[in-house]
């Protein structure tokens, strides 16, 4: 039988160390990048706030009612058919698949509470914020990286022109308020869907699963999905945002913005949702 010398055991601790210290090296170098990223979304939202603030409680500054309009027409009024489309399905999903498990215990008339509960404090807000984040996000971000590749960044700056302000600001409020005007049409949809689900297939009157619902929802089950989707609107314009004003690389690069804002959207999305779920539970909210 060959025995490993010493030379080969003092090789394979040599190599160990290395792969170790090189991926010592390659966590410190991605958590660096991380730090630097969620640096650059602080200061960006931050930069953002301030030029709100100024535009709304300053004379000097103008808000630029126009720009937020076209914004908003193209953020929120342009998503209504398929958050209209999605939320309907989920309201039929819920109410068929919860069917069988309540008819067993005799509590059919139930599918109204959980269809009403988990539509304004979960999937309302959630749903409509990554079909906003595909939908709205993907473009802000292919269209201020577009900008940025053909320089038009370089010039407003060479004008004296803030691109924050005239960019990033109207993008900024579109999504906050569209945001939170779709999860109400979401939570109307949801509704809905469950409703008809409930009255053509399951035979529950329709007075009936309207009072279950109402009896089931206070006001809390609102206002905690409104200041979900508000906070889902500000990640996914700043994530938009930053990707798009650090694009690189030429029609790649944008390709490559348009990509990471969608993932990074998503994944931070369900993320706060995880977040705000615990503290809304801890609190009794």
């Amino acid at each position: 039988m060959s025995e490993t010398t010493p030379h080969h055991k003092s090789n394979r601790l040599v190599d160990g160390i290395t792969a170790l210290g090189q991926t010592a090296i390659g966590a410190k170098g991605g958590l660096e990048d991380r730090v630097r990223y969620f640096g650059g979304l602080g200061y960006l939202l931050f930069d953002a706030l301030v030029w709100l603030w100024r535009g709304l409680f300053t004379r000097q500054i103008r808000l630029g009612r126009t720009a937020l309009s076209i914004q908003m027409v193209r953020v929120g009024v342009r998503s209504i058919p398929i958050i209209v489309l999605v939320q309907t399905f989920i309201g039929i999903i819920l109410a068929l698949q919860m069917a069988p498990t309540l008819e067993a215990y005799g509590s059919l008339e139930r599918i109204a509470d959980i269809v009403g509960i988990a539509v304004f404090r979960e999937l309302g807000p959630l749903l409509s914020a990554i079909v906003l984040s595909g939908f709205a996000g993907a473009s802000i971000a292919a269209e201020i990286g577009a900008m940025v590749e053909a320089e038009e960044i370089k010039a407003l700056r060479a004008h004296a022109l803030n691109p924050i302000r005239f960019l990033v600001v109207p993008r900024f409020l579109a999504a906050v308020i569209m945001l939170m005007c779709l999860t109400i049409l979401a939570d109307v949809v949801g509704v809905l869907g469950g409703l008809f689900t409930s009255w053509f297939v399951l035979d529950i009157a329709p007075a009936k699963y309207l009072n279950f619902t109402q009896a089931a929802l206070v006001y809390k089950d609102f206002f905690t999905g409104l200041i979900k989707a508000g906070v889902f609107g500000i990640l996914i314009s700043m994530i938009a945002c930053y990707e798009g004003l650090n694009v690189s690389g030429g029609a790649e690069g944008v390709g490559r913005a348009t990509t990471s804002t969608v993932v990074k959207s998503i994944v931070a999305l369900i993320a706060t949702d995880c977040i705000f779920t615990a503290v809304f539970y801890l609190f009794e909210l």
